[in-house]
């Protein structure tokens, strides 16, 4: 039997794919990590996460308010997160009015508080209205994070963190970048669960 054309690209795909996870379990898990947990302080506490990307990335944007807003996993309480894409509306309106550039930065201006977080995701790293948004969030006290394609690129430089994917091709970056979604949301549901620090009470002639 003749092998089909396409499983050479296909193979190859899957190679690139795994090489970009492996550099994720390798370097991006700590940053993941602390990234849930300090956006589940941030949650629990009354505050909110603003999410904007563009194309597949505004995808992939709602697909993480989504599983904060509904669930991951476990049924918990329901969490403010907003995809700024999926507010079309006003994202018509600003890009009419002030240009595409200004979809996102004119957005956090109006629902960002301090405390809150930006989380932007782009497979370039060089989308202008992502990088006038991190702009504007870090002048309004938000703390911004971006998940990238490989660094370093100018919105890496614009957050006050990021997560840079190491692959050259943009549907690898996509990939990975749903992945660090997912356990970006298991990190986050690991936090909200966990029970209180204990403190302990100082006795008299007791060392704590």
């Amino acid at each position: 039997m003749t092998e089909h054309p396409a499983l050479d690209a296909a193979r190859l795909h899957c190679r690139s794919l795994q090489d970009a996870l492996d550099g994720l379990g390798r370097h991006g898990l700590p940053r993941i990590a602390d990234w849930g947990g300090r956006l589940a302080a941030v949650l629990t506490g009354g505050g909110r996460l603003l999410a904007a990307g563009n194309g597949g990335s505004a995808a992939q944007a709602q697909h993480l308010t989504a599983e904060l807003v509904g669930r991951y996993r476990s049924e918990r309480p329901a969490y403010s997160a907003l995809a700024l894409h999926a507010e079309t509306s006003s994202v018509t309106a600003i890009g009419n009015d002030y240009g595409f550039d200004h979809v996102y930065a004119r957005q956090v201006a109006a629902h960002g508080r301090p405390g809150d977080v930006l989380m932007l995701l782009s497979t370039s790293g060089r989308s202008a209205n992502l990088i006038a948004a991190s702009v504007a969030a870090r002048r309004a006290g938000l703390e911004v994070w971006a998940l990238t394609g490989p660094g370093p690129n100018p919105l890496m430089e614009a957050a006050d963190e990021s997560l840079c994917v190491a692959a050259a091709s943009t549907a690898t970056v996509q990939e990975v970048h749903l992945v660090a979604v997912h356990l970006l949301c298991e990190c986050f549901d690991t936090a909200v669960a966990a029970p209180p620090a204990r403190t302990v009470a100082a006795v008299p002639g007791r060392l704590t």
